[in-house]
């Protein structure tokens, strides 16, 4: 984990936010390469679940909602962790992660657990009193929730069907920790996807098959994944069912994503709290009932560390001469293609500005006439880009390149108008 976080500060991934300032625990900023891996990652998943399903909408709801959504979705009395303070060293602990009920650090006593709700608390308008409380989001799945009709009415819905979102939550962790892997400010990837109860198992298997699927098919390796179903004494208690898909991470094996059977619990709730009515009408059955519904929940911070992680090698590739390189998916790389000059002569750097002058309208390329050729290509192995793209005098005589792997670091020369097409049929990905 030490390498990967030296090697996301020193080449421009993730930084400590507000980092001049001493900056602040477990908040992060990513860099200009760690914000289009990013970004990459949400496009993938959004890409695979909503523009390739018929069955799939988005939504993009508010961050600040109305209390009683919390109060309803059982937030304001259950989410919340049992805590206790070391008398002497004053930090504060999980009581439930404890193995010895004393301070894991110093040995000192404890104070009596409480419990301590996760909900970041603000106030909405010029008043700070409790009819101003508003809380940040603790997750995206409510603001789902809260627009199922809107969404199955406009849309013309019928069941099964889902309600996609990307977007930030914001949980009080007492122990964040792990670099990016638990935090307080996060990004979630979710899916509610409603269904006839009776059905509900099925599309439960439906969902961990496709979920585990797409981290294969962005090159994580399938010994680093695992599925692990929840026991009885885990599950939460709006649940019938959930797993974790774990991975592999340098601190053992840890949650990547849950997808939990939580059946209808969510709209009977906000039925009830909101006294609106949020049944399904069945054409075919003519019967009216609430969806049970299927939850895949992924982060993406926690899916950026993942790919990070398994495409991270220090490798010798002689005796004497190693690298450090990123094998990333092309379609997770931030940066898919570098252009260089061999030398930095004027005919030689306008054929390779030209190049990638053109290449930018379609991927994020980086172009570099610093150092040596070997000296360029070792940055970009680094950071994970797939292709780099030689301009040398060749190219003048006869309107070819080189193009280089950066995995198998094998070099093709390849015609100037082929080079777009022979980087999209590798970057794009089949899912």
């Amino acid at each position: 984990m030490d390498e990967i976080v030296a090697l996301c500060k020193r080449r421009g991934f993730i930084f400590q936010s507000s980092e001049i300032y001493g900056g602040l625990n477990s908040c992060w900023d990513y860099g200009p390469l760690g914000v289009e891996m990013k970004n990459n990652i949400k496009r993938l998943w959004w890409k695979v679940n909503v523009q390739l399903r018929d069955d799939v909408v988005g939504l993009d709801s508010s961050i600040l909602m109305n209390p009683k959504v919390w109060e309803a979705s059982g937030h304001l009395s259950n989410f919340a962790d049992p805590m206790a303070d070391c008398k002497v060293c004053k930090k504060r602990w999980r009581v439930d992660q404890l193995q010895e009920y004393k301070c894991p650090e110093c040995g000192g006593e404890l104070t009596e657990a409480r419990m301590f709700n996760l909900m970041f608390k603000t106030f909405m308008g010029p008043v700070e009193d409790e009819s101003a409380v508003v809380y940040l989001r603790p997750e995206t799945a409510q603001g789902i929730f809260v627009n199922f009709i809107n969404v199955q009415q406009t849309m013309r819905k019928k069941l099964p069907f889902g309600i996609a979102q990307i977007g930030k939550s914001f949980r009080n962790e007492v122990t964040p920790g792990n670099f990016i892997f638990r935090t307080r400010e996060f990004e979630q990837m979710e899916i509610e996807y409603f269904v006839k109860p009776g059905t509900d198992e099925q599309w439960h298997k439906h969902w961990i098959e496709q979920r585990v699927n797409w981290y294969y098919k962005l090159g994580i390796r399938k010994e680093n994944l695992r599925i692990r179903e929840h026991g009885k004494d885990e599950l939460a208690h709006y649940a019938k069912a959930c797993v974790d898909i774990e991975y592999l991470f340098p601190m053992g094996w840890s949650e990547l994503e849950g997808i939990a059977n939580r059946t209808d619990f969510d709209l009977t709730q906000h039925q009830k709290y909101s006294g609106e009515n949020l049944t399904y009408f069945d054409d075919e059955t003519k019967q009216r009932y609430i969806p049970y519904v299927i939850e895949p929940s992924a982060g993406v911070d926690r899916s950026l560390l993942a790919f990070l992680i398994d495409a991270y090698e220090y490798q010798q590739i002689e005796k004497d001469d190693y690298r450090v390189v990123l094998h990333l998916h092309p379609a997770v790389a931030p940066v898919k293609a570098a252009v260089f000059p061999l030398l930095k002569k004027e005919e030689l750097v306008k054929k390779a500005r030209e190049i990638y002058n053109e290449l930018k309208y379609k991927w994020i390329v980086q172009y570099d006439d610093s150092g040596s050729i070997g000296k360029r290509y070792r940055r970009q192995d680094e950071i994970g880009t797939p292709f780099g793209i030689t301009v040398d005098y060749q190219t003048l005589e006869d309107e070819t390149v080189t193009i280089r792997d950066r995995d198998t670091m094998q070099q093709v020369r390849v015609h100037i108008k082929e080079i777009i097409p022979y980087l999209e049929e590798r970057i794009e990905v089949k899912f």
